[in-house]
């Protein structure tokens, strides 16, 4: 029995009136929800959903439901890939007026699934994950939620995903290197169990060799966690391989940055002695001695997007089901033509 009103007119006295509750009822359904009755909070959201009543921020998350808030779940917050990427996607969702909500698992599927639990649990809009590759758990729970999903660097084909291409990333790094004459190149990636980011620029160095007719052996492939000192660490073993490669490639930009810090310790000449790549492309890539060569990833772009198409599905507007982002080879001074054997 609604009373029709122009939604230009709704006051909260009218939702009041039509919920059949007091004006401080509707105001406390507003500002302190928690403090109602679930059933009393459903009748104040039913009639002021029915009769439009949009004022201002508040009324509008009680009208629709909104928390204004979204979440985002990272593999680390020790990251200057992620801070990068979170701190683009809070720029656009702050302008919307949402604010961002920020956890991170540490690799642990187990901990990524108590995220989404937690998120949930605070009635977020929706929510940013890193990857395609989570336990099933934490898939059944995104599913039930029917909330906004968006993944990020890697998509699965089943949520909404903004991208780049891992394994072309890893295919133009090694290219690079093959077109410079080197035919041993050593690679240091990110542990590779639950991470579909590092195993696809593996796969594509790996692809781009054999199609040259080379290879990236196993021994030529060392696991380190993410870290600058993980790189350092890398380089050291491949170094010091009998047979050592000419030319190292970084799953991440800190491991070749890790690379030219060895070899600078060992007394050898980048890219006189080694060639050093990396995939991200970070602003210090760019300072560091020598200029490192890089696969640049739009990091940032990641976040913005990432974003803007969580906003239009909360307002169930209609987003592309995949966005892939271009990755693309930067030459610097850390990569020369190899001549030797």
């Amino acid at each position: 029995m609604g009373m029709m009103v122009s939604a230009a007119r709704v006051k909260l006295s009218d939702v009041a009136r039509d919920a059949g509750v007091s004006a401080a009822t509707v105001s406390r359904a507003i500002a302190q929800p928690g403090l109602l009755s679930p059933d009393t909070l459903a009748r104040v959201r039913a009639s002021a959903q029915r009769l439009g009543y949009l004022p201002d921020g508040a009324a509008r998350a009680l009208a629709s439901g909104r928390s204004m808030t979204i979440g985002a779940i990272v593999p680390t917050l020790d990251s200057a890939i992620f801070a990068r990427a979170l701190q683009a996607m809070q720029a656009t969702l702050a302008q919307a007026g949402y604010l961002l909500l920020v956890a991170s698992h540490e690799a642990s599927p187990a901990a990524e699934t108590q995220a989404v639990r937690a998120l949930l649990g605070r009635g977020v809009d929706g929510l940013m994950l890193v990857g395609a590759e989570r336990a099933p758990e934490t898939t059944a729970l995104l599913r039930t939620s029917g909330l906004p999903v968006v993944l990020t660097w890697c998509g699965d084909g089943h949520f909404t995903a903004v991208t780049i291409d891992n394994a072309m990333a890893g295919r133009l790094a090694a290219q690079h290197l093959i077109s410079l004459g080197h035919r041993r190149i050593g690679m240091i990636v990110g542990h590779l169990q639950f991470n579909d980011r590092q195993r696809a620029r593996l796969t594509g160095a790996r692809m781009a060799l054999e199609e040259a007719g080379l290879s990236l052996p196993d021994s030529l492939v060392v696991e380190q966690a993410l870290t600058l000192a993980g790189g350092r660490a890398g380089c050291a073993m491949l170094l010091d391989l009998d047979d050592r490669p000419t030319a190292l490639i970084g799953g991440i930009d800190l491991f070749a940055i890790g690379c030219l810090e060895e070899a600078h310790a060992r007394g050898m000449a980048v890219p006189d002695d080694l060639s050093v790549v990396g995939i991200d492309g970070l602003d210090m890539s760019a300072h560091v001695s020598p200029g490192l060569t890089t696969v640049h990833v739009p990091t940032g772009r990641i976040g913005n997007l990432a974003a803007q198409t969580l906003i239009a599905m909360v307002a169930h507007r209609p987003v592309e089901r995949e966005t892939l982002l271009p990755v693309e080879l930067v030459v610097r001074r850390s990569s020369q033509a190899h001549t030797g054997p």
